[in-house]
This record gives structure tokens, C-alpha cells and sequence, in this order.
């Protein structure tokens, strides 16, 4: 049956052009790469990882992992990438990888995406996640032309909460016994942010 509202965004949007580069503060987001397989091994190998993201993964899986990502961008219905802390230098395109961001549920009738994120340990500390996601979230509203992103993480997580602040995302509420993690049910707080916050 058909909507009586305007879709957000046409379909098309995101898979008729390559998914990009995205530049922030010292951070360089940038599309996975089959050479980032260890870092991703080692980061679902990570307890603190684990925990939140409540999965482990092979080197077999890692690698599919990796290799699934075009096919969500083509799919538009997500977006993966390996986040460098770059510092000062704006020419790196290479380095270490220090966390992940990714668009997840995508919904571009809607105009709407989620944000999952992670750091890996060596790279914590030094606001790596939420300069993320200050850049992606710029991306998403100046040129792919997004509506409202979400962040969702539990509340037993204080770090995700002070990301998702620090990036300017406000607490909207807590959705009770949302998510079922490995020692069971979490109440999860939602952050969102609209295209047309200041």
C-alpha cells in the first residue's frame, strides 16, 4: 500500500556513489581493508569488546566480516569503517587501526541510522570513539542527508554514554530490558541526534 509521506532519502542514495573517506578531528574513518584482519580479531578478543558487542570472532569470520561490508553499503543497509587517530596529520591513510564505526539498520525512507562503535584498547583514553562519531555524524546530515542518528548501548556502559554525549547526541530515555547480552537482559539507553541540532 502506498505512503502518504515522502521518503527521507530515495532509494539509491548511498549505493550510487563509493563509500568514502571521512576526515574529523585527528581521526580518518576509512572503508575496511582484508589487511585489517588482525585488528579485528584482536578487538572481538578483547573482553571490554566483548562484552558490549556480546560476539568473539575467528580469523575466518573476521575476514567475512570484512568482506560483507561493500555488500551492505551496495545494500544500503549499512556502513562499516576502520577509525585511525591520525593526530595532526591529515595525510595519513594509513596506521594502526584504533576502533570501528558503523551505520547499522539503515533506513534511508526514513532518513534514520544507528551507531555502533568500538576502540581498541591502545587507543582508548584519547576520545578516538567520540571524534568518530562527530565526524561520521557530520557526514551522514552534510552529504549523505540523513534525518535522526541513534546510539544505543547499555546503561551498565558509562563510557558508550560519555561518547555519545561528548559527540553532542542527547539522552532521550532508557528502553527497559532491551538487549540480551551474555549475562543477560540490559536496559539500554538511547542518544539520538537530528540534522537540525545546533
Amino acid at each position: 500500500m502506498p505512503s502518504l509521506a515522502t521518503s527521507a532519502l530515495p532509494p539509491g542514495s548511498m549505493a550510487a556513489v563509493a563509500q568514502p573517506e571521512i576526515r574529523g578531528d585527528g581521526v580518518l574513518l576509512r572503508p575496511w581493508r582484508a589487511a585489517d584482519r588482525p585488528a579485528v580479531v584482536a578487538a572481538y578478543a578483547d573482553p571490554a569488546i566483548q562484552r558490549w558487542h556480546c560476539r568473539s570472532m575467528t580469523e575466518d569470520e573476521a575476514r567475512d566480516w570484512i568482506a560483507a561490508w561493500p555488500l551492505r553499503w551496495r545494500g544500503e543497509t549499512g556502513a562499516g569503517w576502520a577509525v585511525l587517530d591520525v593526530g595532526l596529520d591529515a595525510d595519513v591513510d594509513a596506521g594502526p587501526v584504533a576502533g570501528q564505526i558503523s551505520l547499522r539498520r539503515v533506513n534511508l525512507g526514513d532518513g534514520l541510522a544507528e551507531v555502533s562503535y568500538w576502540v581498541l584498547p591502545h587507543a582508548r583514553g584519547r576520545g578516538v570513539a567520540s571524534r568518530a562519531l562527530s565526524a561520521l555524524t557530520a557526514w551522514c546530515f552534510a552529504t549523505l542527508g540523513l534525518h535522526r542518528i541513534e546510539v544505543y548501548h547499555s546503561t551498565a556502559n558509562p563510557a558508550s554514554c560519555r561518547v555519545a554525549q561528548r559527540a553532542g547526541f542527547a539522552a532521550e530515555g532508557t528502553k527497559r530490558s532491551e538487549a540480551r547480552h551474555a549475562d543477560g537482559w540490559h536496559d539500554m539507553h538511547l542518544h539520538a541526534r537530528l540534522a537540525g541540532d545546533g
